[in-house]
């Protein structure tokens, strides 16, 4: 029995002992998908819808009931919401640029580099400019917004024009009814947030997370860029980060806040109700409705996105009178003083 048990022992230490387990190699984490805010989409659409109802204007006015039409629709944005819709938009129209995009991304895959890249974009917008991209992703912004901007401002101006050509209709001169009614209107409407299209609203969100991208044509645009545009290009730049959701909102505004295409906006509104407080025929208001609402809204915006002004032409030159001389042979002219002395010395008889 001890030589079996003995034998037993020697062959069970000759056999292979069991392999260790795996070693389990835990996969990073997934980066986050690309968010933007739902509520900054539907500023984005709102933006846009007034843009395309602004800039449809017919400027050839038949009557005054045509023209007070036409000023409810030019009124009604709050300058604050629109320029968050310019801000929105334009992260909208970056996100629709993949080099733009992937370069941000590369930084969204380890957590500690990710919250880093966060934290430089919020405390400097400008950051943005860094990323491989940029150049191409503000040049779509630059010609997006600028075209938006460009179309308002060309439609105040034939409506500016409108307002001198419909005063050989007798109908313009009339006294527009309830002046202080429709001031009451321009202010109250300037205080109400508009809302997106449904169906934009949409259309934008599959934008913004690349499912059904923009029709847009790049081009690369060099810096120095405008507020609004390195603010967007920020906002692009964490939602691609997937930091620019609802619940990063109040951190999204205070990245998207831009004082001075807020003043822009502002002086707009206070020359309007300004005009509109001391206009009295129909033809005023078209006045008022071409130059402070339509063109002082499109120029705004054009330069919120650093897309230059229209070249305007230069005035006619004045005409100036022809000075006529006193004598058949030429000679000084009339205000001369050699032609007044020679129109009161006596002529000499020979």
């Amino acid at each position: 029995m001890t030589a079996a048990v003995a034998l037993t022992t020697v062959v069970a230490g000759c056999e292979t002992p069991p392999p260790p387990p795996p070693v389990v190699i835990a996969a990073p984490p997934a980066p986050p998908p690309i968010t933007l805010s739902n509520v900054l989409v539907e500023r984005a659409s709102a933006f846009r819808g007034y843009m395309a109802r602004a800039g449809a204007i017919n400027p050839k006015f038949l009557n005054g009931d045509e023209i007070q039409s036409s000023l409810k629709v030019a009124v009604a944005y709050e300058p604050k919401q629109l320029l968050s819709g310019v801000t929105a938009y334009a992260a909208v129209i970056a996100l629709q640029d993949p080099a733009f995009v992937g370069a941000v991304r590369t930084f969204a895959v380890d957590p500690v580099q990710r919250q880093q890249v966060i934290a430089q974009l919020v405390a400097d917008p400008a950051y943005a400019v860094g990323f491989k991209g940029s150049d191409t992703a503000a040049g779509l912004v630059i010609d997006t917004l600028g075209a938006e901007g460009l179309k308002v401002y060309i439609t105040g101006k034939a409506v500016k024009q409108a307002a001198y050509d419909v005063q050989h209709s007798s109908w313009s001169k009339a006294s527009v009814a309830d002046r202080d009614g429709r001031l009451a209107y321009a202010k109250t409407m300037s205080a109400i947030p508009a809302l997106g299209d449904t169906t934009d609203v949409t259309a934008l969100q599959q934008a913004s997370v690349g499912a059904q991208p923009l029709t847009l044509t790049p081009r690369s645009a060099s810096g120095p860029y405008s507020p609004v545009v390195i603010r967007g290009l920020a906002v692009a730049a964490l939602a691609a980060l997937g930091a620019a959701g609802d619940d990063n909102l109040t951190l999204i505004e205070a990245v998207m806040a831009e004082p001075n295409s807020a003043m822009c906006l502002n002086m707009g509104k206070l020359n309007l109700y300004q005009c509109l407080a001391v206009s009295k025929p129909h033809y005023e208001d078209v006045f008022c409705l071409g130059q402070h609402i339509l063109m002082d809204t499109g120029q705004c915006v054009i330069k919120a996105s650093g897309s230059p002004m229209p070249v305007e032409p230069p005035p006619p030159p004045r005409a100036v009178p022809e000075k006529t001389s006193l004598s058949q042979g030429g000679g000084a002219g009339r205000n001369s003083k050699k032609a007044k002395d020679a129109v009161k010395k006596p002529v000499t008889k020979k």
